[in-house]
Order: C-alpha cells, then structure tokens, then sequence
C-alpha cells in the first residue's frame, strides 16, 4: 500500500514538474490539432507550387513571404493578446487559419496557395506572444522556462507526424489531390482546436504570480516606443539571432528540393516525412532535460549551442547524397532546437512586465522582417548553385554564433529576479 501510494504521489507532481494547468492545456490541445493539419500539407507546399506550374521564384516568394508575415504579424498578435486577452485573440487567429486552408481546397492554383498562405502560414507567429503572454501569466518564474518547453515539444509532435502523414497523402492520392486532401483534413483539425481551446482556456482576470500586471490597460501600439523599451541585452540577443537565422532561412524552402530532386538519390515524399519524423523527435527528447537546466542557472550556454546547431546544418546537408547519409543529417537539425525555448523564454525575461506580449512581438518583427529578405534572396542563390546556396547559410550562421559567443549577455535566473 505503501509503494502504491508513493507511486501516486510521483505521478501526481508530473502535471506540475512540466507547469500543465487547464489553460496551458487548453493551448496545447491547439497547438497539436492546428498543427497536426497544417504540417500535414505546408510541408509539401514547394512540391505541390511545382506540380500546380510554379517556378523556383514563386517557391522563394513563399518563403520569403513566410518570414515577413510572421514578422507583420507577431507585433499585432502580441498587441492584439494585450489589449483583448488571450482567449479572444487565439479564436480570432485560429478563424483566420481556416479561412487560408479552405481557400487553398477551393481554389488548386499556385497563385491561391500564395493568397491563402498570408491567411494560414504564419498561424505560429500570431499566436505565439499570445500563448507565452499566457504561460507567464498563469506559471512562477521557476517554471517558465518548463512551460516555454512543454509548448514547443508539443508542437514538434505534429512537425514529426503530420509530413510523415503528408508524404502518404501524396504517395496515394499524388502531388496535387494528395495535399488538397492534407488540407481539407487541416481545416477540420483546427475546427476541433477551435472548440477545445474556447472551453478550456480560462477567461483572461487570472492572477499573476509576479504581482505585477503583465499588460497596461491600455498597451503601447507604437513599435518606435516600445522599441526605445528594449534593453541592450535584447538587442544583443536580436542581432545574434537574425544573422543565424540567415543561415536557416536562405536555403530552407529549398531543403525539401534538395532531397527529393536534387542529390544523386532522391528520396520519395513518404522517406522525406520520416526524415522529418526524426528530426522532431531529436528535438523532443533534449527539450526537457534543457529546460530543467535553464530554470536552474543560466541560459546563454544553451542558446550558444542551439545556434552552434543552425550552423552546421547546410554544412552536412551539402555533403549528403542519399536517404542514409541524411538520417544523421536530420538528427543534427533536430538538435539546433536545443535551446530554442531557452531563447524564447529568455525573451521573455528580458521584456518589461507591462508589455510582455507587445515585446515578444516587437522581437519578432524586427527579426523576421530582416530574414524575410534572405528567404527571398536564397532563391536567386539556389538557381545559380545549390552548393553555393548551402555554402552561403553555413557562413551567416559562423557569423552570428561568433557575435553572440563573444557579445551575447550570460544572466542567471537569479539575475534576473534581482533585477525585478
């Protein structure tokens, strides 16, 4: 009876080990259903753009496009969390999404995959400053960083099985059926997220354990003044982080063509998703053990190593020809999100408790507005080498590791609790 009883009582401090409570939750059952859908087909958006008549500039103007809407859209998104709440602004977004899939089911032209991609590809962006506003508000500074972790290892879930269940899609139903398919099953998805996240989620009069209010009543609108809000550790951390994002963005849209059109021995869309499988997998077996470790000390050494990560991926990736070489490949990729809650949860350490959400999609904005630029720029590159393409990436990404390893602020949790 003893045993048992000890055993119940482990299991019952699991929920409160990884920060869930019923509103954490609620996001999380959103994230897994709208992501699930969305993976399932805006994975195998190059491939279905070729297969509609797009060219490789269309595929560039896509990501391209991906990186600046999450940029004009996290400033809103976190302004929008402020001034109505988080449980209005994420059914607003949600909303938005389905519009963009339905558009995409309706209308198969390349040119509507464009349009309806300013309705659904940037979802994550605009309902990010909401959802971590959220885990502030409701998680003690000892667990954020857990909580900040337990959201993106749930979102990993639907990034590793929904391109593994896009590639069966396609290899059924073919390149064009087989995503409209994907993304009828999306709309439906992020239908039941709709429902779930408005009954669990509670009303936004919830208790800040800092004994601060998270928001104004009225938040700051103006980008240019809460800009001059931004402390110079943040702006350390921004410059660091665009110039490795260079190094993702400017062949990423390209990844999936290099495997399944370009090596010696391309893979098929199925051996693409699992690829992807593997990769998100990587990530999801060192996101707690990370988190665990960041709540305790510092967090720079974790961030440092995620964009050690970033870097060396186009590296190996131009080195490998064929599905088994780019196993190892795509575990490494996995293991650039070694930190990335860190950097997201260190973000929001460093924003000032009066406009968390508005800062958090302050950061975003500037940052993706500047890698928007190298999305679109990795387009040209890639028509004129691939190699070249992969060269340039690993390049920009030495560039911003070096910057934030020499430059970047090393604060302790207890620095920071000082500090407020």
């Amino acid at each position: 009876m003893a045993i048992h009883d000890t055993f119940k009582t482990r299991v019952s401090r699991i929920p409160g080990f990884l920060g869930l409570q019923r509103s954490t939750a609620g996001v999380l059952a959103m994230v897994v259903l709208v992501g699930m859908g969305e993976r399932m087909a805006e994975r195998f958006l190059p491939i279905y753009m070729l297969a509609l008549g797009g060219g490789v500039l269309a595929i560039g103007l896509l990501q391209a496009m991906d990186n600046l809407l999450s940029a004009l859209y996290s400033f809103p998104g976190g302004y929008l969390s402020d001034r109505i709440g988080t449980k209005k602004s994420l059914l607003i977004f949600n909303l938005v999404a389905m519009a963009g899939f339905a558009l995409v089911i309706l209308v198969p032209t390349w040119q509507a995959v464009l349009v309806g991609a300013v309705l659904f590809i940037s979802w994550s962006a605009i309902s990010l400053p909401a959802t971590m506003s959220l885990i502030y508000k409701v998680l003690p500074g000892g667990k954020r960083t857990m909580g900040v972790t337990m959201h993106s290892l749930v979102r990993r879930i639907p990034m590793a099985l929904g391109p593994l269940l896009g590639g069966l899609f396609i290899g059924i139903w073919g390149e064009q059926d087989g995503v409209r398919l994907a993304f009828g099953a999306a709309l439906a998805m992020a239908a039941i997220a709709l429902v779930l996240q408005q009954k669990m989620i509670e009303d936004d009069a919830l208790p800040n354990p800092t004994g601060s209010d998270t928001c104004n009543l009225t938040p700051e609108k103006n980008p240019l003044k809460l800009m001059a809000m931004m402390n110079p550790a943040m702006k350390g951390l921004l410059v660091s982080d665009i110039l490795v994002r260079f190094c993702e963005q400017i062949p990423y849209a390209f990844v999936v063509v290099w495997c399944m059109k370009t090596i010696a021995q391309p893979v098929s869309a199925l051996q693409f998703g699992l690829l992807t499988t593997i990769e998100m997998t990587t990530a999801v077996l060192v996101y707690i053990p990370v988190a665990y470790l960041a709540d305790k000390g510092t967090k720079k050494p974790f961030v440092l190593m995620t964009f050690v990560f970033f870097t060396l991926f186009p590296l190996v990736l131009l080195h490998c020809k064929s599905f088994v070489w780019l196993v190892p490949a795509f575990i490494l990729r996995g293991l650039k999100e070694f930190g990335e809650p860190t950097r997201k949860a260190l973000i929001m350490d460093l924003a000032p408790d009066s406009c968390k959400a508005g800062m958090f999609g302050l950061y975003y904005l500037i940052r993706d507005i500047f890698v928007s630029i190298a999305a679109f720029g990795g387009a040209f590159i890639w028509q004129k080498s691939p190699e070249i393409c992969l060269i340039s990436a690993f390049v920009f990404g030495v560039f911003g590791t070096s910057v934030y390893a020499f430059f970047g602020t090393d604060l302790s949790t207890e620095t920071f609790q000082e500090e407020r």
